[in-house]
């Protein structure tokens, strides 16, 4: 298995994702998983995207052939004959503030073996969404790459023997010592570092040796710490909200699309911000506006003159 240079690996499971909106009579069953939206969103912004995932027999080939049009490269995706892909139902509340997770079914790890030889990125995105990577694996994929992002959110979840999916504190954290660009939620990063609020969460993870940090708030926007100066990205505003599923996962596509060509992480921040808010206005990863709309959002956030 051999995988071309590119300018993003994104690296996770994907997901089959049911999706029951209280204002929709029936669920939507979409193509899920970090690695969708991460590598959908750079492409948007024409990074060259590579996906290294497992996924079982059932992953339909539609899907596929839609991520090669998309000009991913999908030589590291392995279909694994008598297992099934990664699957989540996703129940959100009537004014979309709050879901409730159910896992269905999961596909097996990804291993230090699975990675592909050679591979070589502008930065590597880690993206678990059901507990499926290692310290391992992430110290192997720091190797690749000057630039390793992590979201852990798929690393602090839990799952009972029903598939209710429920918070967990407890993670490796000799991770973050790897970690160059690190995104999550409040609840995340609060309960990853075990601090009780969003100052000393963003410090604790800074002293870890993270240089990058970004918090997302929802509808209140998102917070970017460099080295310990934090700064307030506004939200930007979408037309419409239908689904806010992906928008955390577009916010860092979008941010590092622009990161690896060198650019200031405020406007990477400010992109990652536009791109969120244009994912919400459509149903799973089915909308990500053009590029110019993206800039001329981000643009519009930019001049602001954001401040610590």
């Amino acid at each position: 298995m051999v995988v071309k240079n590119s300018d993003i690996a994104v690296v996770g499971h994907f997901a089959l994702d049911t999706i029951r909106l209280l204002s929709r009579s029936s669920p939507f069953l979409v193509l899920g998983g970090s690695v969708t939206y991460v590598s959908l969103v750079a492409r948007r912004l024409d990074a060259t995207v590579s996906i290294i995932s497992k996924v079982g027999e059932d992953f339909p080939e539609a899907y596929m052939w839609l991520l090669r049009e998309e000009g991913i490269d999908l030589s590291g995706v392995t279909k694994l004959a008598n297992k099934q892909t990664t699957r989540f139902e996703l129940i959100y509340s009537k004014n979309l503030t709050n879901r409730t997770l159910k896992l269905k079914s999961k596909a097996p790890r990804i291993n230090v073996s699975d990675l592909p030889q050679p591979l070589q990125a502008k930065a590597v995105h880690v993206a678990p969404i059901a507990g499926e990577i290692s310290y391992k694996v992430v110290e192997k994929l720091k190797s690749y790459t000057d630039v390793l992002s992590l979201d852990p959110q798929g690393l602090l979840r839990s799952v009972d023997k029903a598939g209710n999916v429920m918070p967990r504190s407890r993670v490796d954290k000799r991770l973050l010592s790897l970690i160059n660009v690190y995104k999550s939620s409040l609840d995340e990063i609060t309960a990853l570092t075990g601090q009780p609020d969003l100052n000393s969460a963003v410090n604790a993870t800074h002293d870890f040796g993270v240089r990058t940090i970004i918090v997302t708030l929802g509808d209140k926007g998102a917070v970017l710490s460099v080295e310990k100066t934090l700064y307030t990205i506004p939200p930007c505003n979408s037309r419409v909200v239908v689904d806010p599923t992906g928008a955390g996962d577009a916010f860092i596509g979008g941010f590092l699309a622009e990161y690896i060509r060198q650019k200031d992480a405020l406007w990477c921040a400010c992109v990652g911000s536009a791109t969120a808010s244009l994912v919400i206005e459509g149903i799973g990863p089915t909308f990500f506006g053009e590029k110019e709309e993206i800039y001329q959002r981000a643009r519009d956030i930019y001049e602001k003159e954001i401040k610590p």
